[in-house]
C-alpha cells in the first residue's frame, strides 16, 4: 500500500511536471511556477526525512539549495545544519562551521520572508548557539535579540509550543545566572535582561497547554522549575511524567 501511494504520488508529480512545461512553451512567464512547484517538493522530502530521523541525508538534500530566496528551504538549512552540529559523531571544527553556516542561513531566511514565525525561531536558537564560541559577553549580549525573535516568532505562530517553551529557557536561564555572570550583563546594558522561576514557569505551562506531551524537556523543566519554587509535590508529578516519556530521540533518553 506504501508502495503504491509512493507510486502514484511519483505519476502525479511527473504529470504535474509536464503540464507545466507544456504549458511554459505557450504562456511566457511561467518558469516561476515551474520553480516554485520544485520548492514544494524539496520542501516535502525534507520533512520526510526529518521526521524520519535522517539528519545527514537531510542535510546533504537541502544544502544543494542554499543559495535559493525561498525562505521556507533556508530556515530548514539552518535546522539541518544545526541538528548537524548536535550530532556527537560531528567533529568539534565542524559543529563550529556548521553553527556559523545555520545562522547565515537562518539569517538569510528572516531577509527573504520577515513575517515567516520559524524563521524568527531558528534565527534565534543559531543565533544563541553562536555565542558559545564566541563567549559570555556575547551571549548575554545577544540575549534581548534572542528573545525578541522567539516573541515575534509566536506572534506569527502562537501556537507554536516550541518556541513557548525556548521562551520558558530563557527565562529559566537568566533566573539561575550566576552572579558573576550578572556582572557582565551589568556592563553590557543599562537595564541587564533578567527573569524569574516564576516566569519560566507560565511559559513552560503555556507550552504544555499549546501542545500536551509534546516535548520531554518541557516536561523535565517544568520539574526543574517547581523544584526551584520548593514545590516538591508539583515536581515529582512533572518529573516522574518526564521519566516515563518514551524516549523516541538522544535527547529523550538524556531526559
Amino acid at each position: 500500500q506504501v508502495f503504491r501511494k509512493s507510486l502514484q504520488r511519483g505519476l502525479v508529480l511527473s504529470a504535474g511536471s509536464f503540464l507545466v512545461f507544456e504549458a511554459h512553451k505557450l504562456i511566457p512567464g511561467l518558469a516561476e511556477v515551474h520553480a516554485s512547484f520544485k520548492v514544494e517538493e524539496v520542501v516535502e522530502q525534507a520533512d520526510y526525512l526529518y521526521g524520519s530521523g535522517e539528519t545527514e541525508k537531510l542535510y546533504q538534500l537541502l544544502v544543494q539549495h542554499k543559495h535559493s530566496d525561498d525562505a521556507e528551504l533556508l530556515w530548514r538549512l539552518a535546522r539541518a545544519s544545526r541538528d548537524l552540529a548536535q550530532l556527537s559523531s560531528t567533529a568539534a571544527e565542524e559543529k563550529r562551521q556548521l553553527a556559523y553556516e545555520a545562522l547565515q542561513y537562518a539569517t538569510k531566511a528572516l531577509e527573504k520572508d520577515e513575517s515567516n514565525s520559524a524563521a524568527h525561531k531558528w534565527y534565534g536558537i543559531c543565533l544563541s548557539d553562536v555565542g558559545d564560541f564566541e563567549g559570555i559577553k556575547t551571549k548575554i549580549g545577544n540575549a534581548i535579540v534572542i528573545k525578541e525573535h522567539f516573541q515575534r516568532a509566536i506572534e506569527l505562530n502562537p501556537k507554536d509550543a516550541t518556541t513557548i517553551h525556548l521562551i520558558g529557557i530563557w527565562c529559566y536561564s537568566f533566573a539561575e545566572m550566576p552572579w558573576y555572570q550578572r556582572k557582565i550583563a551589568a556592563t553590557l546594558f543599562a537595564t541587564p535582561p533578567s527573569s524569574t522561576f516564576q516566569e519560566a514557569l507560565r511559559y513552560f505551562h503555556m507550552a504544555e497547554e499549546a501542545d500536551p506531551n509534546f516535548y520531554s524537556k518541557n516536561l523535565l523543566f517544568l520539574g526543574k522549575t517547581y523544584l526551584k519554587l520548593n514545590n516538591k509535590k508539583m515536581a515529582l508529578l512533572w518529573l516522574s511524567k518526564a521519566k516515563e516519556y518514551p524516549a523516541h530521540t538522544e535527547e529523550d533518553k538524556q531526559v
